[in-house]
């Protein structure tokens, strides 16, 4: 197989990795790619926005398979376009993508489906229409902007000051764009959040090794919300009986909900869940990987996870047989001075060789640009510094004593990534 993998941060890095360890792949290439990731696969230009020029490309190379990583050539259509030239790619259409391109999509197609959510006060299409149903709402509140905001246009909070605060942002200043031209309000739900991701074929699939992601940019769960800071993955986050309650309640609705709304659905699909007393509801779709979950759970996949890509993107995941490895895998993110907000780029990146001799630790290059001993900074998350352990106290020594030897000044991570589960 020769596979062309769209993306060019951490996630993509995890997934050209994995890929390159499979027999059945003679070729990987990555569009655009970065330092990090040019030493896995071939790195080739491309603006991922445009999918025309990303059909081209996967043409000029004679791809058999194109997968993609980030979010927003998914919503862009380029599973549209690659159908329309004869191209196989593995990615729902721009249709079914909505999912994740649009909160009130989403929250609507979730309601028409009986799947388990948070309950909605109302979507808002003024800021003064907004400004006046806070005097209405429950506390804590969630405020959503529609669109796609890289993660950061959800706020969880209990203060009015603050509500307005991000209204006006979204709304009036227009700080996230057009993404932020339309909000929702909805209830706060209460409970552990649990990352459930799924390949499907639009009718079978299968599921990656449970995660749990950490939003908050500081320890404790503090500071803004972000793109995601660490991960963890063990197995007894998800025991047999909330696994069967998940797919029967949500995932089998969600497949059954797309097929029934004319929605052909080939790829990754992520459930973010909040596990309530009333049982696990639907925070977020994710159309893709989640990033930075992928960078915690693909070390752990004993299977051949090309080969799934393939069966998937064609139609048939029947037969593939999904083992993953025992213990534990942790990420950590580093992430620039100044993230969630205006990232410090082009600060020089040192130690990187040192943190790669760790064992048991792989980084993987997000925001990164250089190669080989010249490094720099160039994105808000910069590396996902990952580890497999036995248990999740000893991926977390390996993870974090191969983050220490990594040097980027101003740079941040946070030091308690699985640390309440290793205590528990």
């Amino acid at each position: 197989m020769k596979i062309l993998v769209i993306g060019g941060g951490g996630r993509e890095h995890a997934m050209v990795w994995k890929l390159a360890q499979s027999a059945s792949v003679e070729k990987v290439w990555c569009a655009p790619g970065n330092g990090g990731i040019a030493k896995d696969a071939e790195c080739v230009p491309l603006d991922v926005k445009d999918v025309k020029a990303a059909a081209d490309l996967a043409a000029r190379l004679g791809v058999d398979l194109t997968i993609v990583g980030p979010e927003m050539p998914l919503v862009l259509g380029i599973a549209d376009e690659f159908e329309r030239r004869g191209l196989r790619l593995l990615g729902p259409g721009e249709k079914a993508a909505q999912l994740e391109g649009s909160k009130v999509f989403s929250k609507r197609f979730m309601q028409g489906h009986d799947i388990p959510t948070a309950g909605v006060y109302g979507v808002y299409l003024e800021a003064l229409e907004a400004y006046t149903a806070l005097d209405s709402v429950d506390w804590p509140l969630v405020i959503k902007a529609d669109g796609l905001c890289a993660g950061k246009g959800v706020l969880v909070t209990s203060s009015a000051d603050e509500a307005t605060e991000f209204v006006e942002r979204a709304m009036v200043k227009g700080e996230f764009g057009e993404a932020g031209s339309r909000v929702m309000f909805e209830e706060a739900l209460v409970g552990e959040e649990l990352s459930y991701i799924i390949l499907t074929d639009g009718t079978n699939f299968i599921r990656m090794a449970p995660a749990r992601d950490h939003k908050r940019a500081f320890d404790n769960d503090e500071g803004p919300n972000t793109g995601g800071m660490g991960v963890y993955s063990i197995d007894e986050i998800l025991p047999a009986a909330l696994e069967k309650t998940i797919i029967e309640t949500i995932v089998r609705p969600t497949l059954d909900g797309l097929r029934a709304d004319g929605m052909a659905y080939r790829g990754f699909l992520y459930f973010g869940l909040m596990l309530t007393e009333d049982g696990p509801k639907v925070l977020e779709y994710n159309c893709r990987l989640g990033d930075p979950e992928t960078e915690a759970v693909l070390p752990r996949a004993d299977f051949d996870l090309a080969k799934a890509c393939m069966q998937a993107a064609q139609g048939d995941l029947s037969g593939i047989e999904v083992k993953w490895r025992p213990g534990a895998g942790v990420c950590v993110v580093i992430a620039s001075k100044g993230y969630p907000g205006d990232p410090q780029t082009g600060v020089e990146i040192r130690g990187l060789e040192d943190a790669a001799k760790v064992p048991g630790a792989v980084v993987f290059h997000a925001g990164t640009r250089g190669s080989g001993s010249t490094c720099y900074t160039n994105g808000g998350r910069v590396l996902v510094v990952s580890a497999m352990g036995e248990d999740l106290a000893s991926a977390r020594r390996v993870a974090y004593e191969a983050v220490g030897k990594i040097k980027i000044e101003g740079a941040h991570y946070r030091k308690d990534i699985g640390a309440k589960a290793a205590k528990g």
